[in-house]
């Protein structure tokens, strides 16, 4: 697949400068024919015969396959969820932590693994990395793991700054367990979850995926309680409520997904051509180097593919004046920084036309 021929599957890219998969990925025309055929099939054939409950069934098992391959792992560590969001509040909720214990976390972290951070019900203790350069961010985060520390709960690549956290020195260096935020990593840069004790996937962003889909990876589904269970987590039941749980991870699959964006997600996973990490990392290059000239960029070098830079107005007013350019951007609330995703997809046109804008 050509750059050009990658680029054609976007309709969006022939209207905008697209610049935001960090939020929600563009939708390939391939993906939005799934669905419709989907829907269709639906129409016309109904949604309770065997044949769409058994296809339904065997979509959702080649989904998980496929999504483990984008993490290197095994399938069946694989659970198939509505979000990073959903993700983390399956692992923190099935820890059973309790007051005395503390999590560790970062400054720099997402509301999406927060939230289930702070509704634990352990004690938070939070590494100050927003400042700091990537290589100074471990020992600031292993500065505030101690004895009572049950998880440490951290992304992979900081959806503000857009500088990598060093996740693998981290686990090596760990007794308790990790649980990384893959929000912005998985689809962008090369993944492999192994060596982690839980991973998070948003489908709609870099895999370009449909929203309401995304993924977790658990290395020991022995080891977590399954705490909201949904019809798919047991094998069989009681009518007291007690369950034998599903093996491996698929024991934490939420209860439904429906069958359009599973088709629409299959489809996105067969657009994405086999250089896409170095396409994006090269386009992320690029976009720093001609940013540089124009803004005070706070992302380091040779990162991922989130390039963010410090608005000398409101970042707001900014990110909306890009629009009505043609300019898709993220602006980041309360922290005055305007947030650039480099997808395989982007051309230097689309970063010359955000140089020019801003100018």
């Amino acid at each position: 697949m050509t750059f050009e021929e990658a680029r054609a599957q976007f309709p969006v890219l022939e209207r905008y400068a697209y610049l935001n998969a960090g939020t929600n990925g563009p939708l390939a025309r391939t993906s939005i024919e799934a669905m419709a055929a989907e829907q269709q099939r639906m129409l016309e054939h109904g949604r309770g015969a065997l044949p769409y409950l058994l296809g339904m069934l065997e979509a959702r098992e080649e989904l998980r396959r496929r999504l483990a391959a984008v993490l290197g792992v095994d399938p069946e560590l694989v659970a198939l969820v509505g979000s990073t969001t959903e993700a983390c509040n399956i692992v923190l909720a099935g820890l059973d932590l309790a007051p005395e214990d503390e999590v560790v976390t970062t400054d720099v972290e997402h509301f999406g693994l927060l939230g289930p951070v702070g509704a634990s019900g352990a004690r938070v203790r939070v590494a100050a990395v927003r400042d700091r350069r990537p290589d100074e961010a471990f020992d600031a985060i292993l500065a505030e793991v101690g004895p009572r520390t049950r998880l440490v709960a951290i992304s992979h690549v900081a959806w503000t700054t857009g500088n990598c956290l060093p996740i693998l020195e981290l686990k090596q260096s760990l007794d308790a367990p990790l649980l990384v935020d893959g929000a912005q990593s998985a689809g962008a840069i090369p993944v492999d979850a192994r060596p982690f004790d839980f991973y998070t996937v948003s489908c709609q962003k870099w895999l370009c995926g449909p929203e309401a889909t995304g993924a977790l990876y658990v290395a020991d589904p022995e080891a977590l309680r399954v705490a909201a269970p949904t019809y798919a987590s047991q094998s069989t039941y009681e009518p007291d409520g007690s369950f034998v749980p599903r093996d491996g991870a698929a024991r934490f699959d939420s209860g439904w997904i429906p069958t359009p964006a599973l088709a629409a997600l299959a489809a996105a996973l067969d657009a994405h051509p086999k250089w896409r990490y170095e396409g994006a990392a090269a386009a992320a290059r690029r976009c720093r180097e001609l940013l540089a000239a124009h803004a005070d960029v706070v992302t380091a070098p040779d990162q991922a593919t989130l390039v963010s830079f410090r608005a000398e107005r409101d970042a707001a007013e900014l990110s909306a004046r890009l629009h009505e350019t043609g300019v898709v951007v993220r602006d980041l609330p309360n922290t005055g920084l305007v947030r650039v995703s480099c997808g395989y997809w982007t051309s230097d046109d689309d970063l010359e036309r955000l140089v020019e804008a801003l100018a």
